[in-house]
């Protein structure tokens, strides 16, 4: 082994710089300062991740509130159009009842321009009249409450034979079934 110097005066010992070791306290001090920071940088690990789930957490409960908020809209809607039926009905039956006579009185045209732009107002927001005289029977959007003889072309299934009373869904739901009395 050769000890040469450098131009700092160090020895250095095959290539490598010979360093003055370091007293006890000097060490200890360095030793301390790394655990210290370990610790520290761990704890910055832990925030950073508990940062990252309450963020997660908060935009899944913005989430969810969003989707309750919708949730509720639409039932207080559908209850507000359920409620709403009665009086389309009532306007359905002063027409039907008016029949010819509906061009006749100011009156008349007064209920069937009401009754107009109450359904065209739903129908506008949602509402869909549920298929009648006619179509195929199907239970999920006919009540039926009669029935008469079929014939030839009711022997593929139900027909209705005539709507009772109007079914209604609104954006896709089945508010109310049709009423009906099928044939076959």
């Amino acid at each position: 082994m050769s000890n040469e110097s450098d131009a700092n005066g160090d020895d250095v010992v095959e290539g490598e710089l010979v360093e003055e070791e370091l007293g006890d306290p000097e060490a200890e001090l360095v030793e301390e300062d790394l655990d210290e920071l370990g610790q520290l940088a761990k704890e910055r690990d832990d925030f950073r991740e508990m940062a990252q789930r309450l963020q997660a957490d908060f935009e899944n409960y913005r989430k969810r509130m969003a989707r309750q908020a919708e949730e509720i809209s639409s039932r207080l809607v559908v209850g507000l159009v359920t409620n709403l039926l009665p009086v389309l009905d009532a306007l359905d039956l002063a027409q039907a009842h008016l029949g010819a006579e509906a061009e006749k009185t100011v009156e008349a045209q007064a209920l069937l321009q009401a009754r107009s732009l109450l359904f065209d107002t739903l129908v506008k927001e949602g509402l869909v009249l549920v298929p009648g005289q006619g179509e195929a029977f199907d239970p999920q959007v006919h009540d039926a409450v009669a029935q008469s003889e079929g014939d030839e072309e009711s022997a593929s299934g139900p027909i209705v034979d005539e709507v009772l009373r109007a079914g209604y869904s609104w954006q896709g739901t089945v508010v109310r079934p049709a009423m009906v009395r099928v044939k076959g």
